[in-house]
């Protein structure tokens, strides 16, 4: 009996110091993928609470546990109010991910916990003020809008409008026909749009292609290129997703793309680091490491730091009245250009008219003459799927666009979880899709558009016109 007794004391106390190893592990030197879903954590749930005003409580079960790696269920989060910071640990103990809001900026993540290093980096930088829209004035000026009830009876329809739907905005001949919301979101409530982000860094390379501060066939871009065959990248290979630059943009466990967004201070740093694994302009590679990049090259030709940092909003947002647009930065104060700016649908839809009109907005040109053709224009590199300025040419899934009946010169932003702006010149038409809809569902935005091509049709018809 006192050896069974003496074996079971001995099993417990060495049971009890592996625990204590493993606790010490955890906390001195945690996993990466710990600190990558922990970073994730903490930065959705500091964006949606301090820039959505929503629940973080809600956000965290939402739209971080439930579509995501079973062990974000075990997170814990803390949220301060007054300091503006989220700290969210595996088990309220291990692997902490940190988040920081700056006014105007968004919330950037912080993976090593220099908080104050990320509230200096955009500090004392003016913003302009951007009025909202007047209710009583008619989108885009102001917010009002007049629905088509037909369009509406469309957007009822889960089916179409796909499972995690928050908002779907239809626009045609520059007003907002129809739009829906899902439960708990509204007119209002900024929305993330992911890869999305990648079409409106494009459109401020050429708002500076605009101004002469910057050329497509620009090459040996960065000091730590020179000496090496990434010197003869150009500009418009980076746009292209053409760089022949080395980078894994799987999600789901430590790669490239969940490195970079969640345990690196610098991004730009991680995204220039990495070598060639092709010929530039020779192959095609989705990269959001390329619209870090991008970012920085953008920035850079501003020439100072304030003048880079208010100049989505100075140049961009307050022209087009996006009163509600946020690009968020990484913790060095370079805005993460691949996957972080918030925006309301009807914000989303502003942009995506500013791209229906060849980008003139009212008198003014905006963008270069040629930069929009270009987006709706295939590269022989990507298989004719992606355009020479972050877009897609054709929506998400297997099948082409022309197959479920779309005009061909239809274009796509597409983002992350669902997200997804469809682009018809031909018809004047955008359909803006925001949502909580992870790709293993299955959803396609392309049957949704197909049916509101056919309803404005049978509109027409219904008033004695021709239909496009």
């Amino acid at each position: 009996m006192r050896r069974l007794q003496r074996l079971a004391a001995w099993t417990l106390s060495a049971l009890a110091l592996a625990v204590v190893v493993a606790a010490s592990w955890l906390i001195v030197s945690p996993p990466a993928l710990l600190s990558v879903g922990s970073g994730y954590a903490a930065k959705i749930v500091c964006s949606n609470v301090f820039i959505a005003g929503r629940d973080p409580a809600q956000v965290l079960a939402e739209d971080v546990q439930a579509p995501g790696h079973p062990l974000l269920r075990f997170m814990r989060q803390d949220v301060d109010f007054e300091g503006k910071t989220v700290t969210t640990r595996l088990l309220g103990l291990f692997a902490p991910g940190y988040a920081v809001w700056h006014e105007g900026f968004g919330c950037a993540g912080v993976p090593d916990g220099d908080f104050r290093a990320a509230q200096q980096a955009v500090s004392d930088v003016p913003l302009p003020v951007i009025p909202p829209g007047d209710p009583a004035v008619a989108w885009p000026d102001g917010e009002a809008v007049t629905p088509d009830a037909r369009l509406a009876a469309l957007l009822a329809d889960p089916a179409l409008t796909g499972p995690g739907m928050r908002a779907v905005v239809v626009v045609h001949d520059g007003r907002i026909v129809a739009e829906a919301y899902g439960d708990g979101f509204s007119q209002a409530t900024p929305l993330l749009g992911w890869s999305m982000t990648k079409t409106v860094n494009a459109a401020l390379v050429g708002r500076l292609m605009q101004a002469g501060a910057l050329s497509p066939e620009t090459s040996d871009l960065f000091p730590e290129w020179r000496g090496d065959a990434r010197s003869a990248i150009t500009l418009a290979q980076l746009l292209a997703m053409e760089s022949g630059l080395a980078f894994n943009e799987d999600y789901g466990a430590v790669t490239d793309v969940t490195r970079m967004l969640f345990l690196e201070p610098d991004m730009t740093r991680f995204a220039v680091s990495l070598p060639l694994e092709a010929n530039p302009g020779e192959a095609f590679n989705y990269s959001s490491g390329t619209a870090v990049l991008l970012s920085r090259l953008w920035m850079g030709a501003l020439g100072g730091r304030v003048q880079a940092l208010s100049f989505p909003s100075r140049g961009f947002f307050a022209p087009l009245g996006m009163a509600s647009a946020v690009m968020e930065p990484d913790e060095t104060g370079i805005f993460v250009g691949s996957s972080y700016m918030y925006a309301t649908a009807r914000d989303w839809a502003r942009f995506s008219l500013l791209l229906l009109n060849n980008g003139m907005w009212k008198a003014n040109r905006l963008l270069p003459d040629g930069l929009v053709a270009a987006m709706a224009t295939p590269t022989a590199a990507s298989g004719g799927v992606y355009s020479r300025m972050q877009t897609w040419t054709h929506g998400p899934g297997e099948k082409r666009d022309t197959d479920y009946g779309l005009p061909e010169d239809t274009f796509w932003m597409l983002g992350h979880d669902g997200q997804s702006v469809a682009i018809v010149p031909s018809r004047g038409l955008a359909v803006v899709r925001m949502g909580l809809t992870p790709s293993k569902l299955g959803y396609r935005p392309q049957p949704l558009v197909r049916q509101i091509l056919d309803a404005l049709d049978a509109s027409k018809l219904e008033a004695g016109q021709a239909p496009t």
